[in-house]
């Protein structure tokens, strides 16, 4: 670490909050402190909607599909497996995705219920829950649809509370008042709506943040949307990753405003101790 210039490095960083607590460098316990309130810091930073981060501002898009109706179902009131005829569902599409994928949604003859698709099995066998609800049918119609969609998997949080995607004129509601406003979600049409979920967890403690549309999308659209990334370091060889580890790492952040983590973790540093 210079005596003279701007903290860059992790190493820097928790050096330098030793420093200015007047304690000594090198002493495993305090060090590793030092390190932990400086990770605080640097995750606090990204939390608020109170200020712009560029740097930490990252783009994706949704690609929705038509709603799949292809062939005929037939399935025995209080059964949860829907069998098709001339269906494909287990095919891959022009995007080479399956037609109908897990987590997506049915309404069956024509029907207001809508069903949750939880296995697909083969390109004529589904299960759904819940079990079917309404009268036995055969060579019945039917509507696959998509209103729930992954984001981006360094997704950390939207740039703003308010609007999900401006360049398409999607809002964002709590997910709260998305379920009363849309308590029935069997409408289709343009996305207008959308709240935040965080889905059950997948083989790892990684959250899994999703969005819902309303109505949900009726056609192929492409939606973009901005976000801030949880990859708030990166390592000497320029890999991204959410905290700062090794003494190399320097955080996502311009080098300009780095003393600025230092501040927020002496806040914790005399509030603690």
């Amino acid at each position: 670490m210079s005596a003279t210039t701007q903290v860059t490095t992790f190493s820097d960083l928790y050096t330098d909050l030793q420093n200015r607590v007047r304690i000594a460098t090198g002493v495993t316990a305090t060090e590793n402190q030092a390190k932990r309130y400086i990770n605080i810091a640097l995750q606090d930073m990204a939390l608020g909607f109170d200020y712009k981060m560029p740097w930490l501002e990252r783009h994706a898009f949704i690609q929705t599909f038509d709603e799949y109706t292809t062939g005929t179902v037939a399935i025995s009131r209080g059964s949860t497996t829907l069998t098709g005829t001339s269906t494909l569902w287990n095919t891959n599409n022009d995007w080479s995705i399956k037609n109908v994928r897990k987590g997506g949604h049915m309404v069956i003859g024509g029907g207001d219920e809508v069903y949750d698709v939880t296995t697909v099995t083969s390109d004529t066998v589904i299960t759904l829950t819940p079990a079917f609800n309404d009268t036995t049918v055969t060579a019945a119609t039917y509507i696959y649809f998509e209103d729930t969609f992954a984001l981006a998997a360094d997704f950390f949080r939207p740039i703003d509370q308010q609007t999900f995607s401006p360049e398409t004129d999607i809002g964002i509601i709590g997910r709260n008042e998305f379920r009363k406003r849309f308590p029935r979600r069997n409408i289709a049409g343009r996305p207008k709506v959308a709240a935040m979920l965080d889905d059950a967890f997948n083989a790892s403690t990684t959250p899994v943040r999703k969005i819902m549309f309303y109505p949900y999308p009726d056609t192929n659209y492409v939606i973009p949307y901005a976000y801030i990334t949880k990859y708030l370091g990166v390592t000497s060889a320029g890999v991204e990753q959410a905290q700062l580890t090794d003494t190399t790492d320097e955080p996502n952040l311009p080098l300009r405003y780095r003393h600025a983590l230092i501040f927020h973790a002496l806040s914790h540093w005399y509030r603690d101790k």
